[in-house]
């Protein structure tokens, strides 16, 4: 039996959250965050889930819990699920992190996965901590169907790894708010079935 992978972007965050650059930063879902969350939660409850998890941020909790809802599956937060720490860039407007850091805005927007924030993580870091939880869940539940509710870099990750993509091109991958993904695995062999779906 395929192992069932499917990884679902946060839906939309709360308007505080807007023109910001926020990672670790802690923001609760918008009132369209929560229609769109349960219309996921609609769109997948026929299908059968050995488990649910989630980053440990309000608005991935918010939308894991609404999905779990009528399940008997558990719901559980994993750490390592968690949006990349942005560091000293947390919360900040983009035009402030421009000005306060010209050179390292200017690295960034021409080569994001190379960046050291300051204060913060490195994508290879967050990669590294990202696919070992993902191999770890996928042999935990081999043959079954779960959920990771997680972040926009999470997930292109995730499908950047079973497409065989360089770090360099993950965003060449959209992940709208409330994107939804699957990817079968045939043993070590992934199948990119969905991709910023729903």
């Amino acid at each position: 039996m395929p192992t069932v992978l499917w990884l679902i972007r946060h839906p939309e965050p709360e308007a505080s959250a807007e023109g910001r650059c926020y990672g670790s930063k802690d923001w609760e879902l918008s009132e369209t965050g929560m229609r769109q969350a349960k219309a996921i939660a609609a769109q997948l409850a026929s299908q059968p889930l050995a488990a649910i998890y989630t980053s440990p941020r309000r608005r991935c909790l918010q939308a894991a819990r609404l999905l779990a809802a009528g399940r008997t599956c558990p719901v559980e937060f994993l750490e390592a699920l968690r949006e990349l720490d942005f560091g000293e860039f947390e919360g900040r407007r983009y035009e402030e992190i421009e000005s306060l850091y010209p050179a390292l805005y200017r690295e960034w927007m021409e080569q994001p996965t190379e960046v050291q924030f300051p204060g913060g993580e490195s994508f290879p870091q967050m990669r590294s901590r990202v696919l070992a939880a993902a191999a770890d869940l996928r042999a935990r539940h081999a043959g079954e169907a779960i959920v990771l509710v997680t972040h926009g870099g999470v997930n292109r990750i995730i499908l950047a790894d079973a497409l065989g993509m360089p770090p360099a091109h993950i965003f060449r991958m959209a992940q709208r708010y409330g994107a939804v993904n699957r990817i079968r695995y045939f043993g070590d062999t992934p199948l990119v079935e969905l991709v910023n779906g729903f």
